[in-house]
């Protein structure tokens, strides 16, 4: 494939962004990748592993010129980080972000930013329990989703440009809007984790009194919990607070469908229970046909690196 963006800033170096890089490198997507990490480390580390082609000390210094500019740092600061940026952009340029909620990312940052640039937020859907710069690798968006919300009166072929890169990348790509973008991430991302959270917690307290016995025995279904749980925690806590209202509107249906199945067990209603399962089971089905998982006992995740 033919370069996109003769320069592409990227913003935060966590695995997100390590990803692009790499994934961009693969195909040739940009001329040149620059990159800025607020950690002195993190910034060594990108320099160390050859991750962007020049890691910058300031994020004013890594936007200058930059055609397409990528907040991939967490969405409680990606607000005072455009503002940080916005005397630096080059006009005609396309800032968008990576970040898991749309409503918030739109409010904290579009204020910030010179009516001259381009802003249209996005969401790749693709991740790992991994966090950093070494974490990335460029297959991690192969055949998943990113979700782009473009704002009102966003450039249509500022649109179409940012959607190439990612297909480029190997995403499939669709537009959302950003309310309807948090309802259905509350339901498949942002509710499960902190379920995941709650029951590892829960297990945590068991373990103390059983001799670490829930650790050692662990099965399949807690391992699962454990990896969803062991995911960046300031990432998820901006998560949470800045997606609160539809958070706390699929929590509340996931409490009723629980208090359901809890008399469902004290009656011994049986049919109850597989009735449920065997419709939660067919959407398990669904995702593996939509090509969003396998059924190896894995679950298709294969340790890969750049």
């Amino acid at each position: 494939m033919s370069v996109i963006y003769d320069r592409v800033a990227l913003i935060g170096l966590g695995l997100i962004a390590s990803s692009m890089f790499w994934a961009m490198k693969r195909k040739g997507l940009a001329g040149e990748v620059t990159g800025y990490a607020r950690s002195d480390a993190t910034r060594e580390t990108a320099r160390r592993i050859g991750l962007c082609d020049h890691v910058y000390d300031s994020a004013a210094e890594a936007v200058a010129g930059a055609d397409l500019v990528v907040l991939c740092v967490p969405v409680g600061v990606m607000g005072q980080v455009a503002a940080d940026i916005a005397p630096h952009l080059k006009p005609g340029a396309t800032v968008t972000d990576v970040g898991s909620v749309k409503r918030d990312v739109i409010d904290s940052v579009g204020p910030h930013l010179p009516e001259n640039v381009h802003f249209i937020p996005g969401h790749p859907l693709a991740g790992t329990e991994h966090s950093g710069p070494e974490s990335g690798f460029a297959e991690l968006f192969d055949q998943r989703w990113c979700l782009l919300v473009p704002v009102e009166g966003s450039d249509r072929a500022a649109v179409d440009r940012l959607r190439q890169l990612w297909e480029g990348i190997g995403s499939n790509v669709q537009e959302m809007e950003a309310d309807h973008h948090d309802l259905v991430l509350a339901v498949t991302s942002h509710a499960p984790h902190l379920i995941a959270y709650t029951m590892v917690g829960v297990a945590d307290d068991l373990s103390r009194v059983t001799d670490r016995e829930v650790i050692t025995y662990s099965a399949a279904g807690f391992r699962d919990f454990t990896r969803i749980a062991a995911s960046d925690p300031t990432m998820w806590r901006d998560v949470f607070l800045s997606n609160k209202d539809a958070t706390l509107e699929i929590l509340g249906r996931f409490t009723e469908e629980l208090f359901a199945l809890q008399r469902a067990i004290r009656t011994g209603d049986g049919d109850h229970l597989h009735d449920y399962f065997t419709r939660t089971r067919a959407i398990r089905r669904g995702i593996i046909e939509a090509g969003q998982d396998t059924d190896a006992p894995d679950f298709g995740r294969k340790k890969s690196g750049p």
